[in-house]
């Protein structure tokens, strides 16, 4: 039998906030696996025992930038390590220029963006000049270019930590904002079913089952319940199944929206800063006693070494 760590429940326990015991009866009936440890509390104490992928973590920004005609756009996570930095009008600008490059300039991944001129230099050496003047680190972490089908929108929410960039055809510019806002309040992972990984469908059909089995539903029916609760999870993921968050009745969805407005989404991206990230958590007294700890012994080293006097 896996050796269960008390490593292994807290990480456990901070990925999906399930009380202790239970973290490490599922490590035990895992056998020490985190993944399939997460599905058994699931099928336990369902999606409220899943956080890990609400958390975000990490600082920075999303910035975007779209053509004059609103048929090229970029958009691009830049990290930070503080809040403070990401606030700092050349790290903004560092951003903001590098969003340009990806819409004008197409770049195939990041050490393509990283080798573009930028300034004086390339992306790259404005970067590291950023870091040694700032004295903190940062990085590009992601990006993604469209070339619209229709016309490009986007939008920025909660100092630029969550960014939309949203290829709209037909309709007009008032349902495309309403579109990005959408997207960032109810955050899709697809625009369609055909966008969500078979692993994901597996996963919730395998959780769907073991759910209703413990509740004592008749074998026979469990496909059923399983399929109905897959369609069910699909509706909650996809642009087009999501209710649109401003329907005056609270029913009609975006794809019914977008059938009224004879309008279609070709497609989109959403980026949430630090999403997948985790950061480290200081221990603000231990740091601080490590530091004087440090000063301490950084000025005992500077004293002078006593000479032993002869008896």
């Amino acid at each position: 039998m896996a050796e269960i760590t008390a490593s292994m429940v807290k990480e456990l326990r901070e990925k999906t906030d399930a009380p202790m015991m239970e973290c490490k009866k599922a490590l035990t009936e895992a056998a020490g696996d985190l993944v399939k440890a997460e599905e058994i509390l699931r099928v336990k104490l369902g999606n409220k025992a899943t956080k890990a992928a609400s958390r975000v973590a990490a600082e920075g920004i999303v910035a975007i930038n779209i053509s004059a005609d609103g048929k090229l756009g970029g958009i691009i996570e830049v990290n930070s390590e503080t809040d403070f930095v990401a606030k700092n009008d050349d790290f903004l600008k560092l951003a903001s220029d590098s969003a340009r490059l990806v819409a004008d300039k197409n770049p195939a991944d990041l050490a393509a963006l990283s080798a573009l001129a930028m300034g004086d230099g390339t992306v790259e050496s404005t970067r590291m000049a950023l870091v040694g003047k700032i004295g903190e680190n940062m990085s590009l972490r992601r990006f993604v270019r469209i070339a619209a089908k229709g016309k490009l929108a986007s939008y920025l929410h909660g100092g630029s930590k969550i960014g939309v960039l949203i290829d709209v055809v037909g309709g007009d510019d008032a349902l495309a904002k309403d579109l990005a806002m959408h997207i960032a309040a109810s955050k899709p992972k697809s625009l369609d079913a055909s966008g969500v990984s078979p692993e994901l469908l597996d996963t919730e059909r395998r959780i769907a089952i073991e759910k209703a089995r413990e509740a004592g539903k008749p074998e026979a029916m469990l496909e059923k319940i399983a399929e109905g609760t897959v369609q069910k999870y699909l509706k909650d993921v996809t642009l087009l199944g999501q209710v649109f968050v401003k329907a005056e009745d609270g029913k009609q969805t975006i794809e019914q929206l977008l059938k009224a407005k004879g309008a279609s989404v070709a497609s989109f991206c959403l980026y949430c800063v630090g999403e997948g990230i985790e950061k480290v958590t200081t221990d603000f007294a231990a740091e601080v006693a490590a530091q004087a700890a440090a000063a301490a012994a950084e000025t005992a080293a500077k004293l002078p070494t006593p000479v032993a006097t002869p008896a």
